[in-house]
């Protein structure tokens, strides 16, 4: 294990990257009843967002407006420099060499074969999300890779972290790899993340991507109130057996889903 409750490659923290924090804290305090500590004005204006007392989720502010706008996922890991030698060997990118950010743990920014940006999380003090899957927290991750780059980036997470794979293309009718960690059935309880590929009819420009989604308690809810804080729905509310999803963008451009588990069908 990378620290406790979390595995290796195991999603284990988020962060937006924003124009504007303060307007970011309206957005998602309002859609996901956050609560925000104070800034670091030493790391770009860095603040944790709470909810009930507990961290889901960080919002920084971009240090270069050509950054994208968008979450990015942490997959944590107990051997920061060996998961940083095992993507180069396995045809990823190291994009940002591990670095300590204080004692709070360690992290380095990574591309896979696809070109799906992720960062990896060596816990210290901070070990990740306090609360996952309740309304307003944390419940699932993603990569969207395209077609092309399906068996490349299936086998640099089976090379890089061990995961422990399930297909479920023909439980939810499109190509989808189910992610567990190592050593651990590969069934419901056990799911960590996992692989689906972009549309064929989506934009050439589309980059791969890691899809986050938040728990909400009413699907069709957060994607009206999603609309009202100036946000729009790019995938409109969806049935899956796992729970009613949507695909939305908040007021600044950043991507990421809901998804209400009580309302699958």
């Amino acid at each position: 294990m990378a620290g406790p409750g979390f595995a290796d490659g195991e999603p284990c923290w988020a962060v937006a990257m924003l124009p504007d924090v303060a307007a970011g804290k309206r957005f998602y305090g309002e859609l996901l009843g956050w609560s925000f500590g104070a800034t670091d004005p030493g790391r770009e204006g860095y603040t944790t967002a709470t909810l009930d007392g507990k961290a889901v989720a960080g919002l920084v502010a971009k240090p270069d407006g050509r950054m994208p706008t968008d979450w990015n996922v942490h997959l944590s890991t107990s051997d920061i420099a060996g998961a940083a030698d095992r993507i180069r060997d396995a045809g990823g990118q190291v994009i940002m060499d591990p670095f300590a950010l204080g004692g709070a743990g360690a992290t380095a920014v990574a591309a896979d074969p696809g070109g799906a940006v992720f960062q990896l999380w060596q816990p210290g003090t901070m070990k990740g999300f306090e609360a996952t899957g309740t309304p307003g927290a944390y419940a699932w991750a993603e990569v969207h890779t395209r077609s092309a780059d399906k068996e490349a980036v299936d086998t640099f997470y089976d090379a890089v972290f061990g995961f422990v794979t399930s297909d479920l293309t023909e439980v939810l009718g499109e190509d989808f790899l189910r992610w567990a960690p190592r050593g651990e059935p590969a069934d419901e309880a056990h799911a960590i993340g996992g692989r689906a590929l972009i549309a064929a009819d989506a934009p050439e420009e589309l980059p791969a991507h890691f899809l986050l989604y938040f728990a909400v308690q009413d699907c069709d809810e957060a994607v009206r109130r999603t609309a009202r804080l100036g946000g729009r729905t790019v995938l409109e509310p969806t049935g899956t057996p796992f729970g009613r999803h949507a695909v939305l963008v908040d007021d600044q451009g950043a991507f990421f889903a809901v998804i209400a588990p009580e309302e699958g069908h």
